[in-house]
């Protein structure tokens, strides 16, 4: 993952500033289409399942070493809700969680690989942290100027994040009082990488944004419904925060396609680079059995009611399920076990 030549940078920025959605932006509700709608036929018994889906290597990298996920908190953000998202990138690698499992869902992430047939890693932790507590660059956050709060992050006088093009993973999380171009309308996040013109190094990251205030009904379904479609009631939450546990689906999403197309010339289906539909992408919405449409699937509840499908290192999560090329049909946590 070297720079990128300097006219293939203004290429790809020019491309990135006159297209509406980089490298899909995730979006849990209403799942959206993209040409390659999973058809369901009555001899499938797998969610997803269809011999349309063209997922295809592009012999770009895929993060095969050790991925260290180095968080950029953007605004003001309480010590609980920290805490839940550091707890589940920790729980991407722990062993011994109950099934079902973060890690047994990472397990398809795996699955993939390289030219050099490198399967991605199994480790993924957690890094070393930057808060923005005064919003460098204000409340409302364009694409490019995303890029410059991590060049904040990478270049600051005091404890400046690791620079690490091969293996770092730079995860902005932005507060329940920023907007960002194209919140809540189109994505709820997405990932990309860092133009070196701006940054000065090409490093892969993902943004996403606490929709508790701005959209939650969007982006943080189904622990909030969308105001048009009545009689639709909301499930709890696994860990009592709507837009954080909102977000970490998004999260997990985002990871997930960052490991496996970070440079945007790796694992996608369809011909357009720029718009690529990713693993995640290609299970959008689907939770648990039977999934599809409108409807997550079947999930599972605790003692008190909260609705989850993935067991971390302390905590339950509600995540959705990732495309498996080896056997073309969207899996979920521990398929593989």
């Amino acid at each position: 993952m070297h720079s990128l030549p300097v006219n293939l940078v203004l290429t790809v920025l020019t491309v990135f500033l006159t297209s509406p959605a980089q490298v899909i932006g995730y979006r849990p509700y209403p799942p959206k289409t993209n040409g390659s709608d999973q058809i369901f036929d009555a001899s499938k018994k797998f969610e997803g399942s269809s011999n349309l889906v063209r997922l295809r290597y592009h012999m770009g990298p895929v993060l095969t070493n050790n991925i260290t996920v180095h968080p950029i908190w953007y605004g003001t953000w309480q010590k609980s809700q920290k805490k839940i998202i550091r707890e589940f990138i920790n729980s991407i690698s722990a062993v011994g969680s109950k099934h079902p499992s973060v890690s047994g869902w990472w397990k398809t992430v795996q699955l993939y690989t390289d030219q050099t047939g490198s399967n991605i890693t199994g480790t993924v932790r957690l890094g070393e942290e930057k808060n923005d507590r005064f919003y460098s660059h204000g409340k409302s956050l364009t694409r490019l100027s995303i890029q410059s709060v991590i060049k904040s992050a990478v270049t600051s006088r005091s404890r400046p994040l690791p620079v690490n093009p091969k293996s770092g993973l730079y995860l902005l999380l932005t507060a329940d009082d920023v907007y960002v171009q194209d919140f809540c309308g189109q994505v709820c996040g997405f990932h990309y990488f860092t133009f070196p013109s701006i940054v000065g190094f090409t490093l892969p990251y993902a943004w996403v944004g606490n929709s508790a205030k701005l959209c939650p009904g969007v982006c943080a379904y189904p622990f909030a419904v969308p105001a048009f479609i009545p009689g639709l009631k909301p499930v709890k939450s696994p860990n009592g925060d709507v837009g954080v546990d909102g977000m970490i689906s998004v999260i997990a999403h985002e990871i997930a396609e960052l490991a496996t197309n970070p440079l945007v010339n790796a694992w996608y289906a369809g011909p357009d680079p720029v718009a690529p539909v990713e693993i995640a992408d290609l299970c959008e919405g689907i939770y648990g059995t039977g999934g599809g449409g409108s409807y997550t699937g079947q999930m599972l509840n605790d003692h008190s009611g909260a609705t989850y499908n993935v067991n971390g290192i302390r905590r339950r999560y509600l995540i959705q399920w990732l495309w498996s090329h080896v056997v073309s049909y969207c899996t979920g946590p521990n398929a593989l076990d």
